[in-house]
Order: C-alpha cells, then structure tokens, then sequence
C-alpha cells in the first residue's frame, strides 16, 4: 500500500497574545443541531498568538501516531535548530502504545504541559498518523486561551489544530510537522506567516523545468471567482471523523480547505458526501482543493475520478468559486494554513491571500 510522501508511514487508519478585533473564529456546532434549526452560537473573537522570534523555544510534541525510530527525532530538532529556535521535547515525545505515541491521557498531558509552559514560545508536532481525535476531550482549552501560542502541524493533526481553534478562537496552523521535509520553499511560507508575520499571498509557482508549459503544481479553476472568509479545513479523512462532535467548526461563510493521502477514490466521494450531508457545502463560500497524494481507483469494476468527485459535489451543486491543486497536503513543499484566519481565495488566479497577518 502507498504510504504517505511527506511522513513516516502510517498505519492503515485511512481506510475508513491576545484577541484580535478584525476577525471572527469558530465555536463547535452538533450536526444535530443544525438539523434541528438550531442556530450556531455566536463567534468569539480571534486569538492570534505572537509571532515566533530567533531564539524561542519550540515544544515537540506527539498526538497521534508513533514513531518507532530515533533519526526522524534528530533530523526534526536539527532542523528547528538550524532555522534559529531552540528545542524542548515534551515528557512524553517518544512513548508508544500500540500504533500510538502514548496513551491518551500522556499524549494530552503534553498538549497541557507545552501550553502551560511560559518557556515554551510554539508548539509544533513531531507525526501525523492516526489517534488525534482521542485525545481532544482531554485539552485544556480553557489553559489554552489563557496563554494562546503558535501551534501547528498537518494530517492528523487536523484533529488538534482544528479543535483548537473551535473551541477556543486561536488561530492554529496546518503547517509542515517535525518529522516533514523542511525545504526552502516550506520554511519561507511557514517563517513569512509566523515569524515574519506577513499577509501571505499563497501562490503556486510556475515551474517549467524542461518543458515548453508548466507541468507540475498546476491549478486549475473549477469555477471562477473570488470569496472571503476564514479558512478552515484540513486533511479530508480527520476532518469527517470529527463531524456533529463538539470540536467540529462553524462553517458559516468560511473557506473550506481539504487534502488527503492514500485513499481509493470511492472513500474520497463519500467524505466528501458526509460534508454535504452535514451541511457544510451548502454554508461555506468557496472551496480549495490541495493534493490528493496517491488517491487512486483501487480494486473492483471502475471508479469516480477526483475530477468527477469534484464536478459532482462542488461544481454542479454550489455556486461558489472552486480551485484545485493548491500546494497543501502530502507533498514536499506545502503552504502554511493559518486556521480561522480571514482570507481571500481567487480561484481564477488559484491563490490565497491573508486579510491580515496571522500572529501578532
């Protein structure tokens, strides 16, 4: 089976400080409630965290799955290291049970600890994997809004980063992870939004290479157009597991975001259906459309393409501007996502760009 490009592989779960005054985050919504005609609750305001300094400590922690050998550990701190911080390894970074990087309650303990350490400027995570969606009854979000800081990770980390910021307003980030490749492409979006504190225009470049058009990193309009609205989103599979939860955002007007990794396209079709059915398509302003690494046809009489899923659920349905191929997800160079933050999408041009700079 094809593991994922960016991170160590991962066992098969796939297959099933201070408030800013411009914005708006998210609180959860039951999908039951939505169902019901309930209305959401009020938005609280943005928190964004300050900005990430030469010489901050940078906390690793591990909230989903383990990793069962020391490199990935070195090349992480060396990394963080070589881009200026320094580096504090939660108590329990390198626990294991099971597939997991520890037990539920170490894992959160740590997500506590890094925020309650006032030493501790940011906190990014080591893997993604799977198990994030266990440990989210167990952070201390009131702690959190307290002594919001950057926090920042991708693929399973969807779970964390996206609680997170539901139930608490902080601004998180779908970021590379310790364990990611860290090129000069990923640490100049990820240092322009949290270190430079710069309202990013994310745009894919337009290599050529060899040939007489541009071949890779392409985007293409699905429909036309430009919105505003906090982004939200993350990696497809985690994103669904979290539907009708008390974690699961308030998409009214926002921009959604999804990517994914190894999944058959059929699996594919139907997260995206529990997004519909949960009502969100029908609530978001536009929708962006990252790498979706390895999601192939698989076995049996035929399939759906992507391109098909997305005409299906996005095109035909909605009237709001959709892009494909934003360089966010499984790939070597990715975008840094600040979640709940306002943005523009233009899906003509297939950019983003920040209303406003993401830390403070």
């Amino acid at each position: 089976m094809p593991q994922r490009s960016d991170t160590p592989a991962e066992p098969a779960r796939r297959r099933f400080v201070a408030i800013a005054t411009t914005a708006s985050a998210s609180l959860a919504v039951p999908a039951v409630a939505v169902a019901q005609g309930k209305s959401a609750p009020e938005r609280p305001p943005l928190i964004k965290p300050r900005r990430l300094r030469p010489g901050d400590t940078i906390g690793l922690i591990n909230p989903s799955g383990a990793i069962f050998e020391r490199a990935p550990y070195d090349v992480a701190i060396e990394s963080l290291q070589a881009m200026g911080f320094k580096v504090r390894e939660a108590p329990n970074l390198r626990a294991r049970y099971g597939h997991l990087a520890g037990s539920d309650r170490q894992r959160a303990d740590d997500v506590n600890a890094m925020f309650a350490d006032d030493s501790v400027h940011g906190i990014l995570a080591m893997t993604g994997g799977s198990g994030g969606n266990r440990i989210l009854p167990l952070v201390d979000y009131a702690l959190v809004r307290r002594k919001p800081k950057f926090l920042g990770g991708f693929s399973d980390l969807t779970a964390l980063i996206t609680a997170v910021h539901a139930r608490t307003g902080l601004v998180t980030f779908h970021s590379p992870l310790g364990a990611s490749e860290w090129n000069e492409f990923s640490i100049r979006h990820l240092r322009g939004t949290v270190v430079d504190g710069e309202a990013m225009l994310l745009a894919n470049p337009r290599d050529k290479d060899d040939n007489i058009v541009s071949k890779a990193n392409r985007t293409a309009t699905l429909r036309g157009g430009k919105a505003r609205g906090p982004i939200l989103g993350g990696n497809l599979a985690v994103l669904t597991s979290m539907a009708g939860s008390p974690y699961w955002p308030q998409w009214d007007g926002a921009i959604l975001f999804i990517e994914d990794v190894n999944e058959w396209i059929y699996r594919v079709d139907r997260m995206v259906s529990t997004l519909a059915l949960a009502g969100v398509l029908e609530r978001v302003a536009g929708v962006v459309i990252g790498a979706f690494t390895k999601c192939e046809p698989g076995d049996g009489f035929g399939a759906l393409t992507l391109d098909e899923v997305w005409d299906d659920h996005f095109v035909k349905p909605l009237k709001v501007p959709v892009y494909t191929g934003a360089m966010i997800g499984h790939i070597k160079r990715k975008f840094t996502i600040p979640i709940g933050l306002p943005v523009e999408m233009d899906a003509d041009a297939g950019t983003i760009r920040y209303l406003e700079p993401a830390v403070l």
